[in-house]
């Protein structure tokens, strides 16, 4: 093997994909490593098999930061467009699901597959199971000590993601690494993740495990209004994964379980118009009956309307409309989509990625403290991210 590079990229995921081929499209030497066996298996498993790739709605205020102005400058230097249009250039035929979330109509593999086609063409020599032993600056760059050689880089790129889904090879390498170089990092911590709950509330989640709706979810200033799945755990879905990311633990969420209905209104005309009716059945009209029974149950409001006084109308409304609730915790790392934290963004520099104070050491994807909403906006930024560092190392 070569005993120096140019660029040096640790991490063959979206992100370090798109770094070498960019750097290798401007002819440099490139090696790009990864100690698993399979590269890009969060590509792979994305999207149920077929990769939210990006999303057509990308703009910075889908992404939380310390700095949330961060992010703006990668994403105008390569576009959902830019992304898109290599996508055709491989026709890979994809479709809009909903929300600008764009997937391949196929497979997954498509995408990584037009990602290892762009690598080879632009000269990027690939090797997986390859270990770092330790990483050391030394005059005009850095040597990377592996199992397979500690050849000298002019530019190193670290791009080995955050900590979830462990099964897939996700680590803590890519923080110790920028301890290792004096950055700070924001404490990591599991993002898009489902919410745990304890005692009786987790026994009503059990029992009504299946049970979705379209709800609104509130923490503090943020709202989502999307999908909502009880589950054996807790709660989950899309609305309780996108509120995860911001959710702080200790702290309360409201959540509204019929968001486009008065729910106190909507009783009190049943009531007027039909006092015979049972409270369960006018729920079911408006909620899945499984939970409308859970409700009225929990509330001990099992009569018809007429034997009802307005008050405990509107206590049965609030448990509906405005359901306020105390997580215990989330499922953690093994079930989140993302980690929220990582390398403090004030290390780098937004245009290129570089660490300020440490010339040719690159962060990019993930392993950064950029962290995007749900359906796509995470992948935008690994190829933005990418793009941006791949430009200049």
């Amino acid at each position: 093997m070569f005993r120096r590079y140019d660029v040096i990229i640790i991490g063959a995921g979206a992100a370090g994909l798109m770094c070498a081929i960019e750097a290798g499209k401007r002819g440099r030497r490139v090696w790009l490593i990864d100690h698993m066996a399979k590269i890009a298996e969060k590509i792979r498993i994305s999207g149920g098999g077929r990769c939210n790739f990006t999303n057509l709605h990308v703009q910075h205020q889908c992404y939380l930061s310390q700095n949330q102005h961060f992010c703006k400058s990668a994403l105008k230097q390569y576009t959902v467009q830019d992304f898109i249009s290599l996508v055709r250039k491989h026709s890979i035929a994809f479709h809009e699901k909903k929300m600008g979330q764009l997937f391949c109509d196929d497979s997954s593999k498509q995408i990584i597959n037009m990602l290892l086609t762009e690598a080879r063409q632009a000269g990027v020599k690939l090797e997986t199971q390859t270990c770092v032993f330790d990483i050391e600056a030394v005059t005009g760059g850095y040597r990377v000590k592996t199992n397979k050689g500690d050849p000298i880089c002019t530019s190193l790129v670290i791009a080995t993601g955050g900590l979830s889904i462990p099964k897939i090879g996700a680590s803590n390498f890519g923080y110790e690494i920028a301890k290792k170089f004096g950055l700070n990092v924001i404490k990591p911590r599991a993002g898009l993740v489902p919410l745990t709950f304890g005692g009786a509330l987790l026994e009503r989640c059990k029992a009504l495990s299946g049970v979705s709706v379209e709800a609104k979810v509130c923490y503090q200033k943020q709202v989502f209004a999307e999908g909502l799945l009880f589950t054996h755990r807790g709660l989950s879905g899309p609305s309780i994964l996108q509120i995860s990311s911001y959710w702080q633990e200790g702290e309360p969420i409201r959540i509204n379980l019929v968001p486009e209905i008065d729910v106190f209104k909507f009783l009190k005309e049943k009531k007027q118009s039909n006092p015979k009716l049972h409270m369960c059945n006018a729920l079911s009209e408006i909620l899945p009956r499984r939970l409308a029974q859970s409700i009225c149950d929990e509330q001990a409001c099992n009569g018809v309307l007429g034997s009802l006084s307005d008050n405990k109308l509107a206590v049965l409304a609030r448990a509906v409309n405005d359901w306020y609730i105390h997580p215990t915790g989330t499922e953690g790392y093994r079930t989140a989509e993302v980690t929220v934290g990582g390398i403090d963004t004030q290390e780098l520099s937004s245009q290129t990625m570089e660490v300020k104070k440490n010339p040719g050491l690159f962060f990019i994807g993930e392993v950064i403290d950029v962290t995007g909403h749900l359906g796509g906006f995470n992948f935008q930024w690994a190829w933005s991210s990418g793009y941006a560092a791949g430009g200049v190392v």
